[in-house]
């Protein structure tokens, strides 16, 4: 089955709208507008949950599908910390939702604490076998839905072998591109009780099938090797934008030699705005290097020597001109541009949002005439707003929903609306980050991990009541 181009825009291109109400209300609270006056009622105001888990608008409620360590039907357990996620349509109406999962060897994986599972496996398609004792626990989970009984169908490792797979993205041909944010050296001396066969730090690509199987992992070695975050593809060019989870990261863009076929091979290259190499985007002194608003026009420059083992493809770039971003994480396309989030960003390290606009000939010699630009949509330094934002997906009726990335006694979803005003959605009161939010096919459905927790939540409620 191929995923369509209505749906994918469906699923994709609303986020603009989202965004450019958040761009609105920087504006005013630049502005002095009290954040009161910003906030939209939204769903209402939360009710508290009596399990002390989840506090939602009236209406709405949640259910916990699934959790760490239960049993899956191909006889694995479900891995610990799930993180990115995407969902595309399956047969009979059904919804295939690929998880992340940000592991290491020594977290709570698939194949049992002990190891006593891995007879289940066929260890050929794990990309990193760690000598046949210490396989690779981060990966992808499929979850097939039916949102009509609100039940699992079925759920079980699609992906294996990798570490900590973080963000990700969907693809418009029925493919999840899993990230890993690791650099981890081939390392095979046993000296923490882990081995490692194989250097880390690479995209791999998964099937959005809800047939139980486990992938091929085949490492997509042209697209570099860093701390890889997400990725988001331009559905027009084909070209894959990616983010670096560094707080001196790059943002890169990677031209596949055959759109849609990643495992060909392509181009890496690094963002430079023109006319000012080496920018440094952070804003992190009190006079900001980059306004909100302001659109700057971009380059892009070959990276060299994609594979390093020097973990150091952020700096040849930055020494060649590249910008520099703080932690680059969230990414997604929106109708109107690749839309990104730096978690420490800002004057008071907040978090920023920014745009990036292809050119129409993006990726060819006719882009140099008409270049793509770069703007910095958001930064409100103001943690009333929005706090380090991070994963993020636009929902069926345009409104933009954030993952917060923090640690306190509450985190936050936080909704955009079209006018630019926010509100709460979600209050967890599990002192771990929101991750992976994204909404199923018939838009029924919102699914969101409790990362700490290893819990995937379906929310369900009267997505159609949103009002203010």
């Amino acid at each position: 089955m191929t995923i369509s181009r209505r749906h994918f825009l469906r699923t994709c291109g609303l986020v603009a709208i989202g965004f450019t109400g958040l761009h609105k209300l920087s504006c005013a609270s630049a502005a002095g507008i009290t954040t009161s006056a910003l906030a939209a009622n939204g769903y209402g105001a939360l009710v508290t949950d009596p399990d002390g888990l989840l506090d939602l608008p009236p209406g709405f409620k949640y259910q916990i599908i699934s959790r760490y360590g239960q049993m899956m039907d191909d006889g694995l357990r479900v891995p610990h910390l799930p993180d990115g996620m995407a969902t595309f349509p399956g047969p009979d109406g059904l919804t295939i939702l690929i998880r992340n999962h940000e592991l290491r060897p020594d977290n709570p994986g698939p194949f049992g604490n002990k190891m006593e599972l891995l007879d289940k496996v066929d260890m050929s398609r794990l990309y990193d076998r760690g000598l046949g004792k210490t396989p690779g626990h981060g990966g992808t989970t499929t979850v097939v839905y039916d949102t009509k009984e609100q039940k699992i169908v079925r759920q079980f490792l699609s992906l294996g072998g990798t570490q900590r797979n973080c963000a990700g993205g969907p693809t418009p041909w029925n493919t999840w591109i899993t990230c890993e944010e690791t650099v981890q050296r081939m390392d095979t001396r046993s000296s923490n009780q882990y081995f490692y066969e194989k250097d880390h730090g690479y995209n791999f690509e998964v099937p959005a099938s809800a047939e139980m199987k486990l992938t091929q992992a085949i490492p997509l070695t042209d697209m570099g090797r860093f701390n890889h975050e997400a990725v988001a593809v331009d559905i027009d060019s084909g070209i894959v934008y990616q983010t670096e989870d560094r707080n001196d990261g790059l943002i890169y863009r990677f031209i596949p030699n055959k759109p849609g076929q990643l495992s060909a091979g392509g181009k890496l290259q690094a963002l430079k705005v023109k006319d000012q190499p080496s920018l440094d985007t952070r804003n992190w002194k009190s006079r900001p290097a980059v306004p909100v608003g302001v659109k700057l026009a971009v380059e892009w420059i070959d990276v060299e020597d994609v594979t390093s083992p020097k973990d150091d493809l952020r700096e040849q770039g930055y020494d060649n001109g590249a910008a520099r971003f703080a932690r680059g994480e969230g990414m997604w396309r929106g109708s109107d541009g690749i839309y990104f989030a730096c978690t420490s960003g800002g004057n008071k390290k907040l978090g920023q949002i920014w745009r990036y606009v292809p050119s129409k000939g993006e990726g060819t010699a006719s882009e140099n005439a008409a270049p793509g630009t770069l703007e910095l949509f958001v930064e409100p330094n103001n943690s009333n707003l929005v706090e380090n934002a991070d994963n993020l997906t636009v929902a069926p009726w345009g409104d933009l929903i954030v993952c917060e990335d923090r640690q306190g006694d509450v985190v936050r979803l936080v909704g955009v609306t079209p006018n630019g005003k926010l509100y709460t959605f979600a209050h967890s009161h599990n002192k771990t980050e929101f991750a992976g939010v994204t909404f199923s096919p018939d838009g029924s459905t919102m699914f969101v991990n409790i990362q700490g927790k290893g819990w995937t939540v379906a929310i369900t409620g009267p997505w159609q009541a949103r009002v203010g």
